[in-house]
Protein backbone atom coordinates (compact mmCIF):
# COMPACT_ATOMS: atom_id res chain seq x y z
CA UNK A 1 0.00 0.00 0.00
CA UNK A 2 1.35 3.69 -0.93
CA UNK A 3 1.63 6.45 1.09
CA UNK A 4 -1.74 7.65 0.00
CA UNK A 5 -3.51 4.83 0.31
CA UNK A 6 -2.46 4.25 3.61
CA UNK A 7 -3.56 7.76 4.11
CA UNK A 8 -7.16 7.00 2.79
CA UNK A 9 -7.34 4.12 4.86
CA UNK A 10 -6.82 6.19 7.90
CA UNK A 11 -9.05 8.98 7.48
CA UNK A 12 -12.04 6.51 6.98
CA UNK A 13 -11.35 4.41 9.60
CA UNK A 14 -14.35 4.03 12.22
CA UNK A 15 -13.48 5.26 15.99
CA UNK A 16 -11.81 3.26 17.96
CA UNK A 17 -14.01 1.28 20.33
CA UNK A 18 -12.75 0.64 23.86
CA UNK A 19 -14.40 -1.35 26.79
CA UNK A 20 -17.75 -1.44 24.54
CA UNK A 21 -18.04 1.87 24.48
CA UNK A 22 -18.73 3.70 20.82
CA UNK A 23 -18.71 8.02 20.68
CA UNK A 24 -18.30 8.10 24.11
CA UNK A 25 -21.24 6.19 24.96
CA UNK A 26 -22.01 2.78 25.74
CA UNK A 27 -24.45 -0.07 23.50
CA UNK A 28 -26.60 0.06 26.80
CA UNK A 29 -26.77 3.95 26.62
CA UNK A 30 -27.46 4.25 22.89
CA UNK A 31 -30.29 1.30 23.01
CA UNK A 32 -31.78 3.61 25.58
CA UNK A 33 -31.21 6.87 23.35
CA UNK A 34 -33.07 5.48 20.53
CA UNK A 35 -35.89 4.23 22.41
CA UNK A 36 -36.94 7.69 24.35
CA UNK A 37 -36.86 9.13 20.79
CA UNK A 38 -39.22 6.64 19.56
CA UNK A 39 -41.22 7.22 22.57
CA UNK A 40 -40.83 10.87 22.45
CA UNK A 41 -41.85 10.71 18.62
CA UNK A 42 -44.86 8.47 19.17
CA UNK A 43 -46.50 10.80 22.20
CA UNK A 44 -45.52 13.77 19.85
CA UNK A 45 -47.88 12.35 17.37
CA UNK A 46 -50.23 11.23 19.78
CA UNK A 47 -50.83 14.70 21.22
CA UNK A 48 -51.53 15.85 17.62
CA UNK A 49 -53.80 13.55 16.33
CA UNK A 50 -54.91 10.70 18.49
CA UNK A 51 -53.43 7.41 19.27
CA UNK A 52 -54.27 5.94 16.42
CA UNK A 53 -52.48 8.08 14.24
CA UNK A 54 -48.98 6.29 15.88
CA UNK A 55 -47.58 4.30 13.08
CA UNK A 56 -44.62 2.44 12.89
CA UNK A 57 -43.48 4.24 9.97
CA UNK A 58 -44.66 7.55 11.20
CA UNK A 59 -42.89 7.26 14.45
CA UNK A 60 -39.89 5.85 12.73
CA UNK A 61 -39.78 8.43 10.13
CA UNK A 62 -40.36 11.58 13.21
CA UNK A 63 -37.37 9.71 15.60
CA UNK A 64 -34.72 9.52 12.18
CA UNK A 65 -34.44 5.99 12.81
CA UNK A 66 -35.17 2.76 10.54
CA UNK A 67 -37.87 0.29 11.49
CA UNK A 68 -35.06 -2.46 12.42
CA UNK A 69 -34.50 -0.14 15.83
CA UNK A 70 -38.75 0.08 16.01
CA UNK A 71 -38.03 -3.65 16.41
CA UNK A 72 -35.30 -3.63 18.74
CA UNK A 73 -37.47 -2.30 21.39
CA UNK A 74 -41.05 -2.62 20.39
CA UNK A 75 -42.90 -6.02 19.40
CA UNK A 76 -46.00 -4.26 17.78
CA UNK A 77 -47.74 -0.97 17.42
CA UNK A 78 -49.27 -1.88 20.67
CA UNK A 79 -46.73 -2.34 22.71
CA UNK A 80 -45.67 0.51 21.35
CA UNK A 81 -48.53 2.88 22.25
CA UNK A 82 -48.55 0.39 26.08
CA UNK A 83 -45.21 1.84 26.48
CA UNK A 84 -45.89 5.55 26.46
CA UNK A 85 -49.00 5.62 28.37
CA UNK A 86 -47.13 3.77 31.01
CA UNK A 87 -44.17 6.36 30.89
CA UNK A 88 -46.91 8.82 31.07
CA UNK A 89 -48.81 6.74 33.50
CA UNK A 90 -46.05 6.77 35.76
CA UNK A 91 -44.47 10.63 35.49
CA UNK A 92 -48.30 11.59 36.03
CA UNK A 93 -48.48 9.23 39.33
CA UNK A 94 -44.88 10.70 40.45
CA UNK A 95 -45.78 14.33 40.27
CA UNK A 96 -49.54 13.94 42.11
CA UNK A 97 -47.06 11.70 45.05
CA UNK A 98 -44.67 15.01 45.16
CA UNK A 99 -47.37 17.04 45.72
CA UNK A 100 -48.58 15.17 48.96
CA UNK A 101 -44.60 14.18 49.39
CA UNK A 102 -44.33 18.34 50.02
CA UNK A 103 -47.24 18.79 52.18
CA UNK A 104 -47.20 16.38 54.74
CA UNK A 105 -48.06 18.96 57.17
CA UNK A 106 -51.24 19.96 55.89
CA UNK A 107 -54.49 19.13 56.78
CA UNK A 108 -55.65 15.71 54.73
CA UNK A 109 -58.38 17.59 52.04
CA UNK A 110 -55.74 20.56 52.02
CA UNK A 111 -53.49 17.92 50.46
CA UNK A 112 -56.48 16.32 48.48
CA UNK A 113 -57.10 20.04 47.15
CA UNK A 114 -53.64 20.71 45.99
CA UNK A 115 -53.32 16.79 44.19
CA UNK A 116 -56.91 17.60 42.72
CA UNK A 117 -55.61 21.09 40.85
CA UNK A 118 -52.21 19.73 39.78
CA UNK A 119 -54.11 16.73 38.37
CA UNK A 120 -56.54 19.46 36.39
CA UNK A 121 -53.18 21.13 35.82
CA UNK A 122 -51.82 18.64 33.83
CA UNK A 123 -54.82 18.06 31.70
CA UNK A 124 -53.55 21.56 29.85
CA UNK A 125 -50.01 21.79 30.62
CA UNK A 126 -48.57 17.99 29.70
CA UNK A 127 -48.73 14.96 28.21
CA UNK A 128 -51.03 13.90 30.77
CA UNK A 129 -54.60 14.42 29.08
CA UNK A 130 -53.62 11.05 27.17
CA UNK A 131 -54.66 9.17 29.99
CA UNK A 132 -58.61 10.16 30.00
CA UNK A 133 -58.15 10.38 25.91
CA UNK A 134 -61.00 8.46 23.85
CA UNK A 135 -59.50 5.14 23.52
CA UNK A 136 -62.32 3.00 22.57
CA UNK A 137 -60.96 0.85 19.59
CA UNK A 138 -57.73 -0.20 21.50
CA UNK A 139 -57.97 -2.94 23.93
CA UNK A 140 -53.87 -2.36 25.51
CA UNK A 141 -55.14 1.26 26.15
CA UNK A 142 -58.49 0.53 27.93
CA UNK A 143 -56.58 -2.11 30.03
CA UNK A 144 -54.37 0.22 30.95
CA UNK A 145 -56.64 3.08 31.85
CA UNK A 146 -58.08 0.05 33.74
CA UNK A 147 -54.86 -0.44 35.82
CA UNK A 148 -54.04 3.50 36.14
CA UNK A 149 -57.71 3.62 38.01
CA UNK A 150 -56.59 1.22 40.19
CA UNK A 151 -53.41 2.35 40.58
CA UNK A 152 -54.59 5.54 41.61
CA UNK A 153 -57.01 4.21 43.94
CA UNK A 154 -53.92 2.07 45.56
CA UNK A 155 -52.41 5.64 45.98
CA UNK A 156 -55.04 7.55 47.45
CA UNK A 157 -56.01 5.04 50.44
CA UNK A 158 -52.47 5.19 51.19
CA UNK A 159 -52.32 8.67 51.56
CA UNK A 160 -55.48 8.78 53.08
CA UNK A 161 -54.88 5.91 56.06
CA UNK A 162 -53.39 7.68 58.70
CA UNK A 163 -55.65 10.22 58.57
CA UNK A 164 -59.00 7.76 58.39
CA UNK A 165 -61.71 7.61 61.55
CA UNK A 166 -61.04 3.83 63.73
CA UNK A 167 -62.62 0.91 62.04
CA UNK A 168 -63.89 2.16 58.75
CA UNK A 169 -64.52 -0.65 56.70
CA UNK A 170 -61.81 -1.06 53.82
CA UNK A 171 -64.65 -2.68 51.74
CA UNK A 172 -66.17 0.59 51.40
CA UNK A 173 -63.32 2.83 51.30
CA UNK A 174 -61.99 1.31 48.39
CA UNK A 175 -65.87 1.65 46.79
CA UNK A 176 -66.10 5.47 47.45
CA UNK A 177 -62.19 6.32 46.42
CA UNK A 178 -62.99 4.45 43.31
CA UNK A 179 -66.00 6.15 42.52
CA UNK A 180 -64.54 9.45 43.18
CA UNK A 181 -61.43 8.48 41.21
CA UNK A 182 -63.64 7.31 38.70
CA UNK A 183 -66.32 10.36 38.53
CA UNK A 184 -63.33 12.95 38.56
CA UNK A 185 -61.96 10.95 35.18
CA UNK A 186 -65.07 11.42 33.39
CA UNK A 187 -65.71 14.44 34.43
CA UNK A 188 -61.82 15.42 33.40
CA UNK A 189 -62.70 13.59 30.01
CA UNK A 190 -65.96 15.26 29.43
CA UNK A 191 -63.77 18.92 29.84
CA UNK A 192 -61.41 18.27 27.36
CA UNK A 193 -63.97 17.02 24.89
CA UNK A 194 -66.28 20.35 25.63
CA UNK A 195 -68.77 18.25 27.28
CA UNK A 196 -68.45 20.38 29.93
CA UNK A 197 -67.94 24.05 29.44
CA UNK A 198 -65.93 25.29 33.06
CA UNK A 199 -62.79 27.03 33.38
CA UNK A 200 -60.04 25.59 35.16
CA UNK A 201 -60.60 26.96 38.70
CA UNK A 202 -64.23 26.10 38.97
CA UNK A 203 -63.13 22.59 37.70
CA UNK A 204 -60.71 22.32 40.79
CA UNK A 205 -63.54 24.03 43.16
CA UNK A 206 -66.49 21.90 42.16
CA UNK A 207 -64.02 18.25 42.39
CA UNK A 208 -62.89 19.68 45.74
CA UNK A 209 -66.51 20.16 47.12
CA UNK A 210 -67.10 16.65 45.98
CA UNK A 211 -63.80 15.24 47.99
CA UNK A 212 -64.67 17.29 51.12
CA UNK A 213 -68.61 15.60 51.61
CA UNK A 214 -66.49 11.73 50.91
CA UNK A 215 -63.92 13.20 53.26
CA UNK A 216 -66.60 13.13 56.10
CA UNK A 217 -66.95 9.58 55.65
CA UNK A 218 -63.86 8.35 56.46
CA UNK A 219 -61.54 11.19 57.54
CA UNK A 220 -61.01 11.66 61.60
CA UNK A 221 -60.93 14.94 61.24
CA UNK A 222 -62.12 16.31 57.85
CA UNK A 223 -61.37 20.14 57.36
Amino acid sequence: MDGTARTAAKVTAPPARRGGTWGGRTQEERRAERRERLITAALEIWLESGWAAVTMRGVCTRAGLNDRYFYEHFTDRDDLLGAVFDEVGFQTLAELSAVVAENLESPALGILHLAIARAVALQTEGPARILFGDHAGSRVLEQRRTALLTESTDLLIATARPYLRPGVDESDLRMGVLMGIGGFIELLTAWRTGAIDADPARIVDHVSRTADALGTLYLAFPD
